[in-house]
Order: structure tokens, then sequence, then C-alpha cells
């Protein structure tokens, strides 16, 4: 965990160190720790189901099979907070899920993705500055993409 001032106020990282399917551990307790308001926290998260490099933000949701979303979510008992998927593509052939989200990227796939974290970093900055909708409009509307 770290925590950092930003113009919009104390911002707290969080990397829980649990295995990914208990994340929700570790979320659910910082954000009952320091009271956080449910609508300004935000998890950051891989999904098979977007084409690598593409980002999507939501302000509320299901967890879309993803495990460490579902734990999120039942830790916090709600669904009712921001999140913004990262795009990893579906694994090629009959490759495990498991064993593609644990693979490192192409070199190809790592220029892309170092686009991609600069982009998520843009709709970050937006999100703390003016909330989850104008986040979105930059995210979702193919302006980070």
């Amino acid at each position: 965990m770290t925590d950092f001032r930003h113009p919009a106020g104390k911002v707290i990282l969080l990397k829980p160190q649990t295995m990914m399917n208990k994340s929700g551990l570790a979320v659910a307790s910082l954000v009952r720790y320091y009271r956080v308001p449910l609508e300004q926290v935000l998890v950051i998260f891989d999904d098979l189901d977007l084409p690598t490099g593409k980002l999507r933000m939501r302000p509320h949701g299901g967890s879309g099979g993803h495990r460490g979303m579902r734990s999120i979510i039942t830790q916090l008992g709600s669904e009712a907070f921001p999140r913004l998927r990262v795009g990893i593509g579906r694994p090629p052939g009959v490759m495990d899920p498991a064993d593609y989200v644990l693979q490192d990227f192409s070199d190809a796939e790592k220029e892309l993705m170092d686009v991609t974290i600069q982009e998520a970093l843009d709709v970050i900055e937006r999100f703390l500055q003016d909330g989850v909708d104008l986040a979105m409009n930059l995210s979702n509307s193919g302006e980070s993409e």
C-alpha cells in the first residue's frame, strides 16, 4: 500500500499481496479501515474479454467471471464501485486462461501495454479530478485507445 497527496485529495494505492481470487480481503480491509465511500474506490484489473490494450471503465457491475472481482464484490457486499478493465485478449486455441494470464507478454504486446498504461493513467487522473462519468467518457470513447 502506498498513499500520496493529489490535487483531488489523498490517494491510496493498494496492490493486494493475496492470491488474486482472495483480493477482496485486502480491498475490503482498506475500505473499512479508511472508511472510503465505494464510489471513490477504483479497481483496476485485467480482462480476457477485451482485446489487448483496450480500456473500459464502468461505475459498477458484476464480476464478468473474474475471480478477483468476484472476491472484491463479495467482501464489499456490493457491486457499486467503479472499475477500470484493461484488455489482455483471449488465450490462443485451447490454452488454459490461468496459464495465459500468468505468461509474459510478447515484445509487440509489451509495446502496446506500455501505451495502454499511459492511457490508463490519463483515465485515472480524470477519475480523480472529475469523477467516474468523465473518466468513462475518456476510456470508453476511444480517445484513450
